[in-house]
């Protein structure tokens, strides 16, 4: 059980608030009660990153220790949107769009945490009857000068950049939502430390005990430098196909795949650390290394057996320079505008993505099929041909079979 509880407080993790306390309570018991473990989400988008599963698995080891995981769908804070980390403010929800986020934030969630033995709350249960009188006694245990120290606050503030009223309010929400379930531990990222401070600090007055604090450390995106995001275009979706979310952690920087494999995976320090000594030693290539990281993390997500077919998949394609075996067919009727059909098949999101991918010279197409050779296309004007068999590829991954 020692063993097993160093690994959670230390495994991926940035920080633990009072870390002897924590550890006691998970050696000793909580009275024979299992510890509640708060975990916020706010539902502000329709789906989630890798980026969030390494806090949801930090969850589950909790969980397997024998405690109850009770996650908080933030259908208020979400309507005022999180502060942390941001240089303006976040554009508020509607409450349709809220619920309609939680739906598929809950289903994401799932696949990594046991839903049978999670407690899932919303803050609605207690803020949709918060009086006015409420409002301003939760607002009465800060300053403004407390606010102020926070990072990202103060770096606004120092550059005249507005600073909300209804954005001091999110901390406190979140605070007070460690108040409303008693929560004895609360996790986090390490953007989220303020926000989980307060409801430590909150609770005493409410006649609570201290809940203690892990955050864990973020990772970065795909580009190896800024922290995963959707704004940034540098994510790999949870619901990514198995063949997508292999080839895109195989273009990780080298840099990023410790980070990674302790964030998203269970593989062992030990076996980590003699990776990176038969690295420098020159022994192991790291592109061997990226591919076991890169297949432990799909079958975090998917099975083994997709992973191992995901990885054949990308050998075949990048290492044998083969087209892929499972190339998605779409119907052309009449010679199509290159940039519209990119948008209507989806593999562009906009008129502007298409021609920004078609400018870096990202877009080819293969008229013969597998047996000719690819044009590439600099154009955004280029008309495709009605070509039955007639393959386009986009990026590096992205694959289209033109059928008439």
């Amino acid at each position: 059980m020692t063993q097993l509880i160093d690994y959670v407080l230390t495994r991926g993790v940035a920080q633990v608030e009072k870390e002897a306390d924590l550890r006691r309570l998970l050696l000793e018991g909580n009275n024979g009660e299992p510890l509640r473990i708060k975990l916020g989400v706010d539902p502000t988008h329709y789906d989630l990153t890798i980026g969030h599963a390494v806090v949801f698995r930090k969850l589950r080891q909790f969980q397997q220790l024998g405690h109850k995981p009770v996650v908080v769908i933030g259908d208020w804070t979400a309507r005022l949107g999180d502060p942390s980390g941001r240089v303006e403010a976040r554009k508020p929800l509607t409450e349709e769009q809220v619920n309609a986020n939680a739906a598929t934030y809950l289903d994401q969630f799932f696949r990594i945490v046991d839903r049978e033995k999670t407690e899932v709350r919303r803050q609605s249960e207690w803020f949709d009857s918060f009086s006015l009188g409420d409002a301003i006694k939760l607002l009465g245990y800060k300053t403004v000068a407390q606010m102020l120290e926070r990072d990202d606050f103060s770096k606004r503030y120092k550059s005249g950049i507005e600073i909300y009223l209804a954005e001091f309010m999110y901390p406190l929400l979140q605070g007070y939502d460690s108040v409303a379930l008693r929560a004895d531990v609360e996790l986090g990222g390490t953007d989220q430390t303020f926000n989980l401070l307060v409801g430590r600090e909150l609770q005493p007055t409410f006649g609570q005990k201290s809940q203690q604090i892990l955050t864990v450390n973020l990772i970065v995106g795909l580009d190896g430098v800024k922290k995963m995001g959707k704004s940034l275009d540098n994510y790999i979706a949870i619901t990514a196909p198995a063949n997508d979310m292999y080839g895109k952690l195989m273009s990780l920087p080298d840099h990023a795949m410790r980070t990674y494999f302790e964030a998203l995976t269970d593989v062992s320090t030990e076996e980590l650390n003699e990776f990176e000594r038969k690295i420098q030693e020159g022994t192991l290539n790291p592109r061997d290394v990226k591919r076991r990281m890169a297949r432990e993390i799909v079958t975090e997500f998917h099975t083994l057996s997709e992973a191992q077919e995901a990885e054949e998949a990308f050998i075949r394609q990048f290492s044998e320079r083969k087209l892929p075996t499972d190339i998605p067919s779409y119907t052309v009727s009449e010679p199509t505008n290159i940039v519209a059909l990119m948008v209507t098949a989806g593999l562009a999101a906009s008129n502007n993505k298409a021609r920004e991918l078609i400018k870096q010279g990202g877009v080819s197409i293969f008229l013969q099929g597998e047996s000719g050779e690819a044009t590439r296309i600099t154009d955004g004007e280029f008309i495709v041909p009605v070509a039955p068999g007639a393959i386009l590829k986009v990026g590096k991954r992205q694959y289209l079979r033109l059928t008439a």
